[in-house]
């Protein structure tokens, strides 16, 4: 595992929200340049160990989020997107394991991953 990438890597798993290629060229511990970015965070989720969705945000536009994925425990997340501050909240590990079954059943598909995310407007936004 490269600097580029073991850095990326640590600034996934501490990070309690999605965060884009353009974050994290901003992160000032990052002395990379936005192409060895993107491509050491394309690897990383090739790998197993990030997992991304692409949120289109009326306020932000469209831009590619990346999370840190647990390789070992096959953990991910999903989240909710609020509409107005731009904040991501963590709604906890997947939920839908026994779903997804029943749905192979019942159409004769085989689910190799998912994404789940929620936008809307969040508590304190609509206080």
């Amino acid at each position: 595992m490269t600097k580029a990438r073991k850095a990326l890597l640590e600034l996934l798993k501490e990070s309690k929200e999605p965060v884009s290629a353009s974050m994290l060229g901003g992160e000032p511990s990052l002395p990379f340049d936005q192409a060895t970015i993107y491509r050491n965070l394309h690897y990383l989720e090739e790998q197993g160990f990030a997992e991304s969705f692409i949120l289109h945000c009326t306020e932000h536009g469209t831009e590619r989020y990346y999370s840190y994925r647990s390789r070992s425990e096959g953990v991910h997340h999903h989240w909710f997107h609020c509409e107005k501050c731009h904040t991501f909240i963590d709604l906890g590990g997947c939920a839908y394991q026994e779903q997804m079954k029943e749905w192979e059943k019942q159409y004769g598909f085989t689910i190799s991953d998912h994404t789940f995310f929620l936008t809307g407007i969040c508590a304190s936004c609509k206080s």
